[in-house]
């Protein structure tokens, strides 16, 4: 398939390789935002290929291992109710609560439904009209148009019955809040190619400016991901904190202006709390008082109550890049993609879920000990 196949070229990605090589000149710590990026570069070993001297760390650019444990929990709650038809996409299913998760809703005789749309969801409302049905709208910015679209198309049709709960995000406050983290050792970022292409990336010069960091927009193939590293760590010597653009043939500076103007109708910007890091300014969206009629959280009355972590699961460092999955101690044992402690292990996006599955050589003798 034309621009995917030449970009897994494996001599290509060697020539970028030995670029990459001949670049080096000292240790290098640099963040992939998003958790699609931290599973090609894992899966594909590109990550051990890459010198010793460069450091792979990986951000909380996973829209499942981001959504807080209350959010989680009021979704369980909702789904609990009668009359509701609770619709998601499949990675929410599994992510567990404070008490199970949705699939468990589903075992106890909720109707919890897999959609693969939220338009799907307001086919489901409209086809019944007797029936709550509520869509589970997670995601960064590249799911935010259709999550709008949602929400524009059940006024169109006047579905009374149909409303979201949203747990959106935003990639640039979550990167203002890791340089502003204590200990913060990130040197440059790996931006993510798919919301970019949405949101374009007119959002980053500032934080590059501001926090003297190079940010480089890169697509999701072994090439792409190499040619990234190597613009950042050539950012780095040569003293630049820019925003580069290593995926146009998928990514403009502006993204696409209709996707935005959607997004702008029906959310507004506003504080957002992250699973494993806590309450970021700016960094998530929220439906406009405008559309608000549509809101899950204020159609259902079941409670805002702040839910704690698993004391034993280390995700949010994870997410912070301050830790990696093989450091926690129930990485491979208590925790795995069948037994998750947390959403990094059972998203398909998650870091602890891509190194299990893909980098076991390098966890499997320290788990084992």
């Amino acid at each position: 398939m034309k621009h995917v196949t030449e970009y897994r070229d494996r001599e290509l990605v060697h020539r970028v390789l030995a670029e990459i090589r001949r670049e080096v000149r000292r240790p290098y710590t640099l963040m992939e935002v998003c958790g699609g990026q931290t599973h090609s570069f894992v899966r594909t070993g590109l990550k051990d290929m890459l010198p010793p001297e460069v450091e792979l760390v990986h951000g909380p650019g996973c829209p499942v291992c981001v959504t807080p444990v209350e959010m989680v929990d009021r979704a369980l709650r909702i789904a609990s109710l009668p009359g509701v038809i609770f619709t998601s996409f499949g990675d929410m299913l599994r992510v567990p609560g404070t008490d199970g998760d949705l699939l468990s809703v589903r075992a106890r005789g909720g109707d919890v439904r897999v959609v693969y749309s939220p338009l799907d969801a307001v086919g489901i409302a409209a086809a019944n009209p007797d029936r709550q049905v509520v869509f589970f709208a997670i995601g960064f910015e590249t799911t935010a148009p259709a999550n709008a679209m949602s929400v524009v198309e059940a006024r169109r049709l006047s579905l009374p019955n149909f409303s979201v709960l949203v747990s959106h995000t935003c990639v640039p406050g979550a990167m203002r809040a890791i340089l502003e983290s204590p200990g913060n050792r990130v040197q440059a970022f790996l931006a993510a190619g798919h919301v970019c292409a949405v949101m374009g990336f007119w959002e980053y010069p500032p934080i590059a400016e501001h926090y003297r960091v190079p940010i480089v927009v890169t697509g999701f193939e072994p090439v792409d991901l190499a040619r990234g590293v190597l613009a950042a760590i050539r950012q780095i010597n040569e003293g630049r904190a820019e925003v580069e653009n290593a995926y146009s043939r998928a990514v403009t500076f502006d993204g696409n202006a209709q996707a935005q103007l959607l997004v702008r109708e029906v959310f507004e910007i506003g504080d957002r709390r992250w699973r494993g890091i806590g309450d970021l300014p700016d960094s998530g969206l929220h439906l406009r008082a405008s559309y608000r009629e549509f809101d899950a959280s204020e159609r259902f009355d079941v409670g805002h109550n702040r839910s704690g972590e698993s004391t034993r699961c280390i995700a949010g460092a994870i997410l912070q890049g301050r830790k990696k999955p093989a450091e926690c101690p129930c990485f491979g044992k208590e925790c795995s993609p069948e037994r998750p402690l947390g959403a990094t292990m059972v998203s398909s996006e998650g870091a602890c879920a891509a190194y299990y599955l893909y980098a076991q050589s390098s966890w499997k003798g320290r788990a084992d000990r």
